[in-house]
């Protein structure tokens, strides 16, 4: 804090080279900590974590906040963010030598939101690889991302809390923790269903399952049994 209470300016390079020295800190202690490493000029360039991000800046609940964690998930200031079943937790170097602590819980997706999804694909979604690297039908991508009843958490299904002292329901270190978390699904977007406690190999099962019978209809064939799950992924490559 400098003068008549006013925070003293901070360049970015400072704040970068701030962040770099903490990681390198936490890395002694504990080696297996998973920072957010943003490269260029983008947070998310594939579809779950642009996805993710354009959710969040679409609520007018985190409008007046959750830019302010843009910068901060640009300058390495996540230290460590790890996913977990419907909890993200992570380490973000603030103003302090001390990095801050921050917990988000998100609902489990609700099985009526669920059951709908699964009904929707039904046979159109044909391996993992097409789940994984968002190549849906447009309506796929409206209906995975609608806010009312798509996969995507809603502002009340988004809880979180911050070591820092700021005061407001949503600091920017929580911010840049959920941008952190559309990188992070650049990554691995598996783990969008992680954190949502979704069973993703269900979609696919039941769309596969869908397409095969399908296939057999088509062909004037009959199955006698019900096909299980290895049978289904073995078929379709999975």
């Amino acid at each position: 804090m400098g003068y008549y209470g006013f925070y003293e300016y901070v360049s970015v390079a400072e704040k970068k080279e701030k962040s770099k020295k903490s990681l390198e800190k936490l890395k002694k202690k504990n080696p297996d900590i998973s920072p957010i490493i943003i490269e260029g000029r983008t947070i998310a360039s594939k579809w779950w974590g642009k996805a993710w991000n354009k959710n969040l800046e679409s609520y007018a609940d985190f409008s007046n906040r959750i830019g302010r964690g843009r910068s901060y998930v640009k300058n390495g200031a996540v230290l460590d963010l790890k996913i977990k079943e419907g909890k993200v937790e992570a380490l973000v170097q603030g103003s302090s030598s001390k990095p801050y602590n921050v917990v988000i819980s998100i609902d489990k997706l609700d099985k009526t939101k669920w059951k709908m999804v699964t009904e929707i694909c039904n046979h159109k979604i044909d391996t993992m690889e097409t789940l994984l690297v968002g190549k849906f039908p447009k309506e796929f991508d409206e209906m995975f991302s609608a806010s009312k009843n798509g996969l995507f958490p809603s502002p009340k299904e988004i809880h979180f809390q911050c070591s820092c002292p700021d005061s407001a329901r949503m600091c920017k270190h929580i911010a840049a923790v959920l941008y952190g978390v559309g990188a992070r699904l650049d990554e691995d977007p598996i783990l969008f269903f992680k954190l949502r406690d979704i069973d993703f190999q269900e979609l696919l099962k039941k769309s596969m399952e869908e397409k095969m019978q399908s296939m057999l209809k088509n062909a004037n064939k009959k199955s006698k049994r019900i096909i299980d799950d290895r049978d289904v992924f073995d078929l379709f490559g999975v």
